[in-house]
């Protein structure tokens, strides 16, 4: 397995694009100077020893030397060692709208966003229990299975928008079954599900869904998300809104937060319902039941003993810049030589 120490340096990567931008901009400065001169083969007469391809050999080497640095600075590391660990736990999994719904403005910056910090907070709480991330519209889709590497949750849990799921809707009937399907019954591990959602549920018979979960001791909670007052839902074309969604009579929809769909689920699911606030995302008391969850000990592999790998790329970042350094811009001898020959001989 290969992590970084220090992976925050590796945001010096995004340092590339402007030297090569400024490396062009040099060589066009340089082509209109010589331009400026008279005709190129003149030129090339006059100075004869110049090479103007060696340039861009050395700035090749240049880059490589920067990106050998950074990836050395970052500190890559390699775990050598496999090794199982006892852990005590309890299972959890995010059932996340990401229906074009959650993209209403009455929880800043918009519903899904909103959701996703808090989700990002929970994640940081985390200890021992594992945790999975489901996403669902018209149709539920497994995210994340449950796992205890709680980077790479927080890295999927920021590559989700509302064109994940291409069937519209809001199937939280669906998004149980799914997270149902993505528990293990056969380690006995507590378990529970945390539904982030506007509850306008048109798709399906979530509460049904909830009652089978509990009939597995499967807790559902719901975390109610938007406004009752509702919000118009925004239309975008890349990253740019040009209108909000209308209906056939060209009326702007209004999306409002379904709490009777919420409370039955939660009910239904023998969990705990709370409605969301820009300055409360709710998870705080959902944590606090799911704190009352049994825990029992499962085994989980991971990595160890991991061994420092920098000294590789710094090393090779020396040698480019020491090849870079003896590369002149001067043409070869022997290069040249052949070069008068052929002119004389014409």
């Amino acid at each position: 397995m290969l992590r970084f120490a220090h992976i925050e340096y590796l945001w010096g990567l995004a340092a590339i694009p402007a030297f090569v931008l400024l490396f062009i901009w040099v060589e066009r400065w340089k082509y209109k100077a010589i331009k400026s001169l008279g005709d190129r083969s003149i030129v090339d007469k006059m100075v004869p020893d110049v090479s103007f391809t060696t340039p861009r050999l050395k700035f090749i080497l240049f880059l490589l030397a920067f990106v050998f640095l950074i990836l050395g600075i970052a500190d890559p590391q390699i775990g050598s060692k496999m090794v199982e660990e006892k852990h005590k736990g309890a299972d959890l999994m995010i059932l996340l709208d990401v229906s074009n719904s959650m993209l209403s403005g009455d929880m800043a910056p918009n519903r899904l966003e909103n959701a996703k910090r808090a989700i990002s907070q929970l994640i940081d709480n985390l200890h021992d229990d594992r945790i999975g991330i489901v996403v669902f519209a018209g149709q539920a889709y497994v995210q994340l299975p449950v796992t205890t590497d709680y980077s790479a949750a927080k890295l999927f849990l920021n590559t989700i928008n509302t064109n994940m799921v291409p069937t519209q809707g809001t199937a939280i009937g669906a998004a149980i079954d799914m997270g149902m399907q993505s528990f293990d019954f056969k380690d006995g591990t507590g378990k529970a599900m945390i539904i982030i959602t506007d509850g306008e549920n048109h798709e399906d018979d979530a509460v049904a869904a909830a009652k089978n979960a509990i009939d597995k001791d499967v807790t559902v909670h719901v975390i109610g998300i938007g406004s009752v007052e509702g919000a118009p839902i925004p239309v975008y074309q890349g990253n740019k809104q040009v209108g909000f969604h209308t209906d056939s009579a060209g009326h702007t929809v209004m999306s409002k937060l379904n709490e009777d769909m919420c409370k039955e689920i939660a009910a239904a699911g023998n969990g705990a319902y709370v409605r969301a606030t820009n300055s409360n995302s709710g998870l705080g008391i959902i944590r606090n039941e799911i704190d009352k969850i049994q825990r029992k000990t499962y085994d989980a592999k991971s990595f160890k003993d991991f061994e420092d790998r920098f000294q590789f790329f710094l090393g090779f970042a020396l040698m480019c810049l020491v090849v870079e350094f003896f590369i002149t811009n001067r043409k070869s001898l022997r290069l040249s030589r052949l070069k008068l020959f052929e002119v004389k001989n014409t």
